[in-house]
C-alpha cells in the first residue's frame, strides 16, 4: 500500500481525490493549502505527492520545491486548470514527476498516478541493488590474509595506488589476481573512473586486436559499425589485462607499442588516438621462462613488469583459510537469504589439509556448494568433495603405482589422462566450455586447443 498526500484548496475536490485514490488500495491524507501540506509531509514518509498548482493566491510549486529538497525520492504529480507550457517546464525542473490537467477523466489520473509509483518503486529498488553491490564490491576489493606474504602485497598496493607505474601482478590461477587489481585501482585517484577487466586467454585470436584498439565501419567482414577499444573505454581510468601472457605475438608488438607511445590506432583507421588509461597487468605463467621461449616479446615484459606483485598460493598461506572460509560463509549464506553456517572440525580439518591447487577460486566453489547444500548450521565432511576428503579417485590417477616390467607408453598414459579429465570437466560444466576451463583451471584458448587436440566438443 502506498501513502498518498493530496493537496487541494477545494474541499470537493480533495474528497474525490481521496476517495478515487482509496478505493485503488492507497492510504490518501489531504490538505488544503501550503502549510498544511509542508505540516503533514513532515509528519509522515510519502511515496507520492498529488498537489494542484495553484493553491488560491499560494503555489504548488512551493510544495513540489519543499519536498524534492525534503525527500528527493518522493515523486510529485501537478494538476491545474491553467496549464502553460512555462508552468509545465518549470514543474518538470523542480522535479515533478508529471502533470494532469483539469478536468480530467478518472482513468488517466490513475495512469498517472500508477506510473509515477511505479518510478518511486523502481528507484528504490535500484537504491537498494546498488548499495548491495556497492558493499559487496568494498568486500571484495579488500585483500583478505594475515599472512605476512599478505601484509607485503597490502604494502606495495598502497604506494602504487596513486601512480601511473604500470604493474605485473603474478600468481596462480584462482589467487586473487583481479581483486588486487581493483584494490590499486580504487585506492588511488582514479577511482571514479572505470575500471575495464580483460581476460586475454578467452578471447578468440582474430578480434583480440579489435577489442584491444578499437575498429572503423567496413574494416573487416562483420564489421557493420565503428567500435572503440577498451583503450577508449577505460579512457583515463585502469585498464586490466588478465592472463596477458596469452597474448599472441602480433598484439604483443602493438600492445608494446601502446605503452611506449601512449597512442593507439583502431583497426582499419590511419589516424592515431591518444590514451592516458593506467594498465594493470596479470600471469599465472613465468613471463622469465616464457621470454627465454620465445614465446612473449622480452621488451614487452620489462615494459609490464615496472613493479611486480607476487599473489602466494594458499598452500603457502594456509593461516588464511580460516578467515576466507568465514568471509566465503557469509557471502553465499546472504545470497542464499540463510544464517551463515560453520564448519564441522573434521571439515575444519580436511579443508586445512587440502593443497588447494585451483587456490581461493577452488575454494571459494567449495564453500558456495557446502553453503547451498548444508540443512542445519553445520557443514559436515560429507558435503565436501570427494577431492577433498580423499576418496576413490578424488585426486586422479594414481601416481604411485609400479611401472610394469613390460615398460608403457607414456605418452599414451598421459593422452588417455587428459582426454578423460577433459571429457568429465565438460560433462561437470554442462557442455559449457568457459565453465570447463575454469574446473580445469585452464585459459579459454587452452581448453579449446587441447578439446581440438583429441577432437572433443566440436573442435576439429
Amino acid at each position: 500500500m502506498s501513502r498518498i498526500l493530496v493537496v487541494d484548496d477545494e474541499p470537493s475536490m480533495r474528497e474525490f481525490l481521496q476517495i478515487l485514490l482509496s478505493k485503488d488500495g492507497h492510504e490518501v491524507v489531504t490538505a488544503g493549502d501550503v502549510s498544511g501540506a509542508l505540516e503533514r509531509f513532515r509528519g509522515g514518509d510519502f511515496d507520492l505527492v498529488v498537489s494542484d498548482l495553484r493553491l488560491g493566491r499560494e503555489s504548488g510549486l512551493d510544495i513540489l520545491k519543499a519536498v524534492k529538497e525534503g525527500s528527493p525520492q518522493t515523486e510529485v504529480v501537478m494538476v491545474t486548470a491553467f496549464a502553460t507550457t512555462e508552468n509545465a517546464v518549470q514543474a518538470m525542473k523542480l522535479g515533478a514527476h508529471d502533470y494532469v490537467l483539469k478536468p480530467f477523466k478518472n482513468e488517466e489520473l490513475r495512469l498517472v498516478v500508477e506510473k509515477a509509483l511505479e518510478h518511486r518503486k523502481l528507484v528504490a529498488e535500484n537504491q537498494v541493488l546498488r548499495h548491495r553491490v556497492g558493499e559487496r564490491r568494498r568486500q571484495d576489493e579488500k585483500i583478505l590474509g594475515d599472512a605476512p606474504a599478505m601484509e607485503e602485497v597490502r604494502q606495495l598496493v598502497e604506494k602504487l595506488a596513486a601512480t601511473r607505474t604500470t604493474v605485473l601482478i603474478t600468481g596462480e590461477s584462482g589467487t586473487g589476481k583481479e581483486v588486487v587489481a581493483r584494490a590499486v585501482h580504487v585506492h588511488g585517484d582514479r577511482r571514479d573512473l572505470p575500471f575495464v577487466a580483460i581476460n586475454c586467454g578467452a578471447i578468440p585470436e582474430g578480434l583480440i586486436e579489435s577489442e584491444f584498439f578499437g575498429h572503423e565501419k567496413g574494416s573487416f567482414t562483420g564489421a557493420t559499425d565503428a567500435k572503440p577499444g577498451l583503450f577508449e573505454v577505460a579512457g583515463s581510468g585502469t585498464l586490466f589485462l588478465d592472463e596477458v601472457g596469452e597474448l599472441p605475438p602480433p598484439v604483443q608488438v602493438k600492445l608494446l607499442r601502446a605503452l611506449q607511445e601512449r597512442r593507439i590506432r583502431r583497426v582499419g583507421s590511419q589516424k592515431d588516438v591518444s590514451i592516458s588509461a593506467r594498465v594493470l597487468a596479470a600471469t599465472n605463467r613465468d613471463l622469465e621462462r616464457e621470454v627465454k621461449a620465445g614465446r612473449f616479446r622480452e621488451d614487452l615484459f620489462y615494459r609490464l613488469n615496472v613493479i611486480q606483485i607476487r599473489l602466494p598460493p594458499l598452500r603457502e598461506r594456509r593461516e588464511d583459510i580460516p578467515l576466507f572460509v568465514d568471509h566465503f560463509l557469509g557471502r553465499f549464506a546472504a545470497e542464499l537469504g540463510r544464517e551463515k553456517p560453520r564448519l564441522s572440525a573434521e571439515a575444519s580439518r580436511l579443508l586445512q589439509a587440502y593443497d588447494w591447487p585451483g587456490n581461493l577460486r577452488e575454494l571459494a566453489n567449495v564453500l558456495e556448494r557446502a553453503a547451498t547444500l548444508v540443512e542445519g548450521d553445520l557443514v559436515e565432511p560429507d558435503l565436501l568433495p570427494p577431492a577433498l576428503r580423499g576418496g576413490a579417485g578424488a585426486s586422479g590417477p594414481s601416481l604411485s603405482a609400479e611401472l610394469p616390467a613390460e615398460g608403457v607408453d607414456l605418452q599414451g598414459h598421459l593422452d588417455a589422462i587428459e582426454r578423460r579429465m577433459l571429457e568429465q570437466a565438460l560433462a561437470r560444466a554442462g557442455g559449457v566450455k568457459t565453465e570447463a576451463a575454469r574446473v580445469l583451471s585452464l585459459t579459454f584458448r587452452s581448453l579449446r586447443y587441447r578439446l581440438a587436440k583429441f577432437g572433443i566438443g566440436g573442435e576439429h
